[in-house]
């Protein structure tokens, strides 16, 4: 089952239909999933389970965190209720009244003794021994979405309490608020609910706020991304650029002027470059952890009129939000017993963290923080805009490269894909789910990453396999040089540990460019051990149906994938090897691809013998892709005219090489002082 919107208004939003009443729709069509699983008004927000290995609770789980379970579903629900209930305050689900619902739990999870009382901070931690880690707990994630919730149906809710019941919320609330939390995005929820606090009439420690405050400030990266930890990723949009506004309205501006005013400007630098994020159709790319919350990236947008001087467009914003929101709950698959999955599209176990639990994908409920914006707002009266895809002409591309997170995002005008290339990647040897989801080559809006295969090859990455030690080795850490003269930099590291030295690790030097239905490399080989299989993957090609041909031009090979999607719509993959390899295949896998359970993925192999030997460095390949039924033309596949060396004998060892393409482009690769302009 999906959501079906009736009535679409294609005047008002000539890209997507939808209008403010849709958003409502389908704000209740989540929550009525949710609630026809709760059998009483009495009854926790627990949804039906289907996965018990990875997520919690599960044998391992402490009884603390059984109880967070109860909040997060609690919680996270009240997202999607919350404004819901503000604009219709009698609202019934399920047989339910929501405001009663929501009313009764909230108090009910605060309060000692009850069956569902979730545990304050001070309760969990009393027995527990000092240590250098700091204790944290799941439950002060939770409290930001309640306070979040309470705000939006203030009069509704919060308002109706006592003032026993009000204090015995704020108690809890306090408690987690001063105590310690991760030393990363958390510190937002400690900020909010200190905020909250003080909005209503409670004491805070306006020290704790301001120490959590400038180090908010000092994770900021530039070009409107902070730095999450050690990476970058969707956390940035849906932490940061959530509540960092928020606490602007709530606390900030009056309390924190300097640091509200600096919050303000990163979400209006965010602002200048988020939707190319998003490709045609304004789907999400799956990237980073925790893409159960899906089209929650969209969040930041209506976050960004809690500001003074927001400076987000509407009608892009509602475009991209609502194009977002089909492009996981216009299918069937995204639903189980009628609640989102534990997956990107349907279950998808390669992908889930163990921080999670069965309600944990409802935190794509802050995209419907929109719904707090008023029927008369400029995000829902505006015309829906298409952006950069509407300015582009046949063939073109644009490229916004961002040196602060170390993102390129391409669009590609004539399949309506954003590729996006990452870089300032580390992930510890043998983290198989922090490669997937940050050290790919390349991330695509419509292919989403692919997990490994039994051979042990990897989609949309390389691959070294060391017969000689019967050792396999994959990219784990990824630094970013930058784009010059319209090509991008960056350099792919198999086995990096910090501990051994750098001579000792292979690499690849990565050069990139876009072409009109894809992306051609030009990568260098920097090998300490051979003998070594080197492969090099496609995007994973989710058609079950595939079928694939051979063809040749000169010295360069393709292998031409054609299928039918999840969706029964057309697709078309190639990989084009242009120099450096020496053969292609294609390998059939099940279980690895998010978007179906079969897949196809072609690689290109080549092989290195002698340790020092003069062979072969760089490896030319392009992989390209398309909708449709129209296939490939010759000059999409072999789009490369001539190739030119420095060295005599064509391996690209040392000097610039210089692509030529038959669409008259010219690209020069150099990878001379690569070594003094690394980043991570």
């Amino acid at each position: 089952m999906h959501f079906s919107p009736e009535n679409l208004d294609f005047e008002l939003s000539p890209y997507t239909g939808l209008t403010r009443k849709h958003w409502i729709d389908a704000g209740k069509f989540i929550l009525e999933g949710v609630f026809r699983n709760i059998k009483t008004m009495d009854s926790p927000v627990l949804v039906p389970r289907y996965e018990w290995e990875v997520t919690y609770p599960n044998k391992n789980t402490p009884a603390w965190k059984v109880q967070a379970e109860y909040y997060e579903g609690l919680a996270r629900s009240f997202f999607i209720a919350a404004p819901l209930i503000s604009i219709e305050p009698d609202l019934v689900i399920a047989g339910k009244s929501m405001r009663e619902y929501y009313k009764r739990h909230i108090l009910r999870s605060c309060t000692p003794g009850d069956e569902y009382y979730v545990f304050s901070y001070s309760d969990m931690d009393k027995d527990s021994k000092p240590s250098f880690d700091l204790h944290t707990y799941q439950q002060t994630v939770e409290t930001c979405a309640m306070v979040i919730g309470l705000v939006t149906t203030r009069k509704e809710i919060w308002e109706t309490y006592t003032k026993e019941e009000k204090d015995t919320i704020a108690s809890f609330l306090h408690d987690y608020a001063e105590k310690a939390t991760v030393p990363q995005n958390w510190r937002l929820f400690n900020m909010l609910d200190l905020a909250f606090l003080n909005m209503m009439g409670y004491e805070i420690d306006k020290s704790i706020m301001r120490e959590h405050a400038q180090a908010i400030l000092a994770y900021y990266a530039g070009d409107g991304w902070y730095r999450d930890g050690h990476t970058f990723d969707y956390y940035s949009a849906w932490a940061f650029q959530v509540y960092g506004p928020i606490w602007c309205a709530w606390y900030g501006y009056e309390n924190e002027p300097y640091i509200a005013k600096r919050f303000e400007e990163n979400s209006n630098e965010l602002m200048n470059t988020y939707d190319r994020l998003f490709d045609e159709k304004g789907n999400v790319t799956m990237w980073g952890r925790s893409n159960i919350y899906r089209n929650a990236a969209t969040s930041p947008f209506a976050a960004n009129y809690n500001l003074k001087n927001p400076t987000v467009n509407p009608g892009l914003a509602r475009r991209i939000s609502s194009g977002a929101l089909m492009q996981f709950f216009g299918r069937d698959d995204v639903l189980y017993e009628g609640v989102p999955v534990i997956g990107f599209y349907g279950p998808f176990t390669p992908m889930v963290q163990s921080y999670s639990c069965a309600e944990s994908p409802l935190w794509l409920g802050k995209a419907f923080l929109c719904l707090e914006l008023p029927e008369n707002h400029p995000f829902w009266t505006a015309k829906e805009e298409g952006g950069v895809w509407d300015e582009m002409e046949k063939g073109e591309v644009r490229e916004t490269v961002l040196n602060g997170p170390g993102l390129c995002l391409t669009s590609h005008h004539d399949n309506g894909e954003m590729t996006m290339r990452t870089g300032k990647v580390i992930k510890r040897v043998g983290d198989s789910n922090g490669r997937w989801c940050y050290a790919k080559l390349s991330y695509n809006s419509r292919y989403p990453w692919e997990s490994d295969l039994p051979s042990g090859l990897s989609a949309a990455s390389y691959v070294l396999k060391e017969p000689d030690i019967d050792k396999t080795e994959q990219i784990n850490a990824i630094y970013w040089s930058g784009e010059r003269k319209e090509v991008l930099y960056r350099r792919a590291l198999f086995g990096f540990e910090s501990s051994r030295d750098y001579h000792w690790t292979s690499m690849i030097d990565l050069a990139d460019f876009p072409v009109s239905n894809g992306i051609v490399r030009a990568d260098k080989l920097r090998l300490f051990h051979k003998p070594v299989d080197i492969y090099l993957g496609s995007y994973g090609f989710p058609c079950p149906d595939a079928k694939w041909r051979i063809e040749e031009k000169g010295d360069a090979k393709a292998v031409v994938l054609s299928g039918h999607g999840s969706d029964g719509k057309p697709r078309h993959m190639a990989m084009t090897i242009f120099g450096g390899w020496d053969e292609l295949k294609v390998e059939k896998s099940t279980g690895t691809n998010p978007d179906t359970s079969e897949s196809f993925i072609i690689f290109a192999h080549a092989s290195r013998e002698r340790l020092f030997a003069y062979e072969p460095y760089v490896l030319i390949s392009q992989v390209i892709t398309k909708e449709g039924d129209v296939d490939f033309t010759d000059d999409e596949i072999f789009s490369i005219e001539k190739i030119d060396y420095t060295d005599k004998e064509r391996c690209g060892g040392y000097g610039p090489v210089t692509i030529s393409l038959k669409n008259g482009k010219i690209y020069t690769v150099d990878f001379n002082g690569m070594d003094g302009n690394l980043m991570v």
